[in-house]
């Protein structure tokens, strides 16, 4: 019989900082900036990212320091996985899929054993960015996207 896998064996709120970062598969559409529709309050998607982002590895410049930068940015932590939270964050996201009692997917890199699993997948934003000091933030709206949750 085998052993449960630790993100379905404990509570997130019992995981160790290791497995809690690597709960994170890396795809960076988290750090797409996002639209909240005012009538709907659904979290529409842009693909503008964050200017911290490196997008050849989708990972922070300024990871260990990003609210310095970015004081918006949230920094997860098992207290923060609450559905207003959980619904700026992708619904591929571990975080969100754990927080709502699913599985990772079978291309997380925890599953593959692959960190480049997520781009081989095609759910990274790898490719298909643009920086937000590119784009004046009054025409983010002309930067919408679909793909993110699909």
């Amino acid at each position: 019989m085998s052993e449960k896998p630790f993100w379905l064996a404990q509570p997130l709120d019992h995981l160790s900082t290791e497995q809690w970062e690597s709960l994170c598969d890396g795809c960076a559409r988290c750090c797409l900036n996002k639209l909240e529709d005012i009538d709907s309050g659904d979290i529409i998607y842009t693909n503008v990212a964050c200017s911290l982002l490196k997008e050849e590895t989708c990972q922070c410049t300024q990871y260990q320091s990003r609210k310095k930068y970015v004081p918006e940015c949230l920094v997860l932590k098992p207290e923060d996985l609450t559905p207003d939270n959980m619904r700026w964050f992708p619904a591929t996201c571990a975080y969100r899929l754990l927080a709502e009692g699913q599985d990772l997917p079978e291309w997380h890199p925890l599953k593959t054993g692959d960190s480049e699993s997520v781009f081989a997948a095609g759910i990274s934003v790898k490719g298909k960015i643009v920086s937000e000091t590119d784009v004046d933030e009054d025409d983010l709206q002309d930067y919408v996207i679909d793909w993110v949750d699909y």
